[in-house]
Order: C-alpha cells, then sequence, then structure tokens
C-alpha cells in the first residue's frame, strides 16, 4: 500500500481552515514519504495548512511554491540511496467559501455541484497533449509500453520524485480556485485506482444520496474493486453544509 492521505480542520485568524490531500506513491515508494515531507511544511510556515496564505494574500505562487520545495525536499532525501521512487499528490484547501484545488498526477477532485460532476484537477497523463509537448521540449520523450509512459517508464508526468526523470517530470502542480461553494454538495478525492474504472458521472452519482462521508468513501472503493480495479485505492469525500 503506497497511498497516503491527510485531513486537517483548523481555525486560523478566526476563520475555519480545512486541508484534504491524497498522496499516491509509484516504484516502491513509502506511503508516508511525500505526505510526511508535504505536511511538515505547511506546519511550520502556514499555520498548520498549507495554502492559508494563499486566500489571505491571493497569492497562488505560494501553493505552487509549497509543491516545488516539497520535490525538492524529497529529492533531497534520497541523496545516497538507490531508490527512485515518487508520489503524486492531489489537494484540496478550503478557507471560508474559497476552495483551492492543486494537483500533480493521476489522482483526481470531482465535485458534484447540483448533482453535477465537476472536474476540479485534470490528470498529469503522459499523452496529454499539452504535457507531450512539454516533455519533448525539455529533451525528453514518451512511448507506449502497455500505456503511455514518459522514458518508456512512468505513467504520470507530473510527480513528486522520480528523480531519474527530472526535468520531464515536474512536480509543478495546476491550480483551480472556486471562488464559491454555493451549490457543492460534496467533492471526492481519490488515487487513480478509484478513476481508472468509475468515471467522474458515475462516482458522484454512486454517492448523491448519502449523506454520511465515510460511507460515501467506502461505498467508492468498493464498487471500484467490484468493478475489477487492481491498484491501491484512497478516497475521501467532503461534504458542505448547505444550510
Amino acid at each position: 500500500m503506497e497511498d497516503f492521505y491527510e485531513t486537517r480542520i483548523s481555525e486560523v485568524d478566526g476563520q475555519m481552515v480545512a486541508f484534504f490531500g491524497v498522496f499516491d506513491g509509484h516504484k516502491n515508494s513509502y506511503r508516508y514519504e511525500v505526505g510526511e515531507v508535504f505536511t511538515s511544511l505547511y506546519d511550520e510556515e502556514f499555520h498548520d495548512f498549507v495554502g492559508v496564505c494563499v486566500f489571505v494574500y491571493g497569492n497562488v505562487t505560494i501553493a505552487v511554491e509549497t509543491f516545488k520545495q516539497t520535490d525538492a525536499d524529497y529529492l533531497n532525501e534520497e541523496k545516497g540511496q538507490q531508490k527512485d521512487a515518487g508520489s503524486t499528490a492531489s489537494t484540496a484547501v478550503l478557507l471560508g467559501d474559497r476552495l483551492l484545488v492543486a494537483n500533480v498526477g493521476d489522482s483526481r477532485v470531482v465535485a458534484s455541484r447540483a448533482g453535477s460532476a465537476v472536474p476540479l484537477s485534470i490528470d498529469h497523463k503522459p499523452d496529454r497533449s499539452d504535457e507531450r509537448l512539454r516533455i519533448e521540449d525539455a529533451g525528453g520523450f514518451i512511448i507506449w509500453a502497455g500505456t503511455w509512459r514518459v522514458g518508456g517508464i512512468l505513467a504520470v508526468s507530473r510527480a513528486f520524485g522520480d528523480k531519474l526523470l527530472k526535468p520531464y517530470v515536474v512536480a509543478e502542480p495546476e491550480i483551480q480556485v472556486e471562488e464559491e461553494i454555493d451549490g457543492v454538495d460534496f467533492i471526492i478525492i481519490a488515487s487513480d485506482g478509484l478513476w481508472n474504472v468509475l468515471s467522474n458521472e458515475d462516482a458522484v452519482a454512486l454517492v448523491q444520496h448519502i449523506t454520511d462521508a465515510e460511507a460515501a468513501a467506502r461505498k467508492l472503493i468498493k464498487e471500484a474493486y467490484a468493478q475489477g480495479s487492481s491498484d491501491n485505492i484512497t478516497c475521501v469525500v467532503v461534504r458542505f453544509d448547505s444550510s
């Protein structure tokens, strides 16, 4: 099991702040390595939550730099070791009515808005046209090896770690900000073991009427395995109070 998740809720300067993240390790990544490096950064710098300053100061750069620093710190920890592991990350930070989603890799965040599935992240796959161009411009290549892979090795085009594939596999996140969460019933954050077999629409429809978030997450995981998923699955469901 190479997945890791983190959920934290706190109060900062009189406002409720919530952080949710799913990390999916690969190539024998220890499940806590990237998650611990990542969470230590916001523990030290942002009053327990990475991204607080993004909302307070409107500076998305801070979220980008946190991902990049996580990557640098993780690679530094690997120095002198033989492993070449890595991890995806999908994170969501809620401050008041604003939601910031940042991701690298193919873990995914999907919202349900009035019953419709709304993707809040786009998977970083090597055959995505813009990702392929970025990799080739950096001097890399992708080939088919059961699926499209960077250098014939990695099936995601962005991730923490993967030192042998730098600078083709980067840890710069794509970010989406929802300025107003009114109308959002819930969000699903899950590793690719879920999304490999369930579409965004199917996942939302499956748990639309389950008010207990943990029960909804368990149902999604159970259904994904019933649909034939053979990968690790981590799933976090966050429901929003509409009152």
